[in-house]
């Protein structure tokens, strides 16, 4: 018993509204780890389309995803394309629209609004029309709440809500989460995870430290 094919683009029979993005997604500044799915009625094929935006080669930046992650119908990516210069009175974007308003544009003013790479962690799960702003990160076993808007970092395994999302409250005492973080069983072989599915589950964190 090895688990499903993380390779397959939906992996739940006769409901193709779920899919493993990392079969799906085929873009250059995208990086998504191992059994990470999309949920959507529409279906996760749209993923880029509709959950990740203003994401353009040129700027540099990445999405980057990590494994086992559970993203809900609506969860937005919020890239770096997406800011404005902010030093000068006006944010408006003269520049973009040519015709003479280029002229005098300084770059830097917009380069520094960058924010880097927006990272998910492992075992992440994000709840619906959750909406994660350009340059955050999210550590291994965080949960955020639906429709938060996450403009700082969450901590691992960190329960987040609201607008801004705050932390609501830690999933395990800080020993623990230390712990966990450690045995970092999403990144065992799939053969391994698979012999040891009910410590993965289960709350007994000495057992999954001993598990072999």
């Amino acid at each position: 018993m090895t688990g499903p094919n993380p390779n397959i683009k939906h992996p739940i029979p006769m409901h193709p509204r779920v899919g493993f993005l990392k079969a799906l997604v085929e873009a250059e500044n995208i990086v998504i780890g191992d059994y990470t799915y999309y949920d959507d009625p529409d279906g996760p094929e749209k993923f880029v389309e509709k959950c990740v935006l203003h994401h353009y080669p040129f700027i540099g930046d990445k999405l980057i995803i990590g494994r086992f992650c559970a993203i809900a119908e609506g969860t937005r990516f919020i890239m770096n394309g997406a800011n404005h210069a902010m030093s000068g009175f006006s944010t408006y974007p003269f520049n973009i629209f040519g015709h003479g308003w280029e002229e005098g544009f300084d770059v830097a003013t917009w380069e520094k609004e960058n924010r880097g790479d927006t990272v998910v962690g492992n075992d992440v799960w994000i709840g619906m029309e959750a909406v994660m702003m350009p340059g955050i990160s999210i550590g291994d076993g965080a949960i955020v709440g639906a429709k938060s808007v996450v403009t700082h970092d969450v901590p691992p395994y960190a329960i987040v809500a609201g607008n801004p999302a705050r932390v609501v409250k830690m999933r395990f005492d800080d020993a623990t989460i230390s712990r966990l973080l450690k045995v970092a069983w999403w990144n065992w072989p799939a053969e391994k995870i698979s012999r040891n599915l009910n410590l993965i589950r289960g709350a007994d964190i000495a057992a999954l430290e001993a598990a072999t």
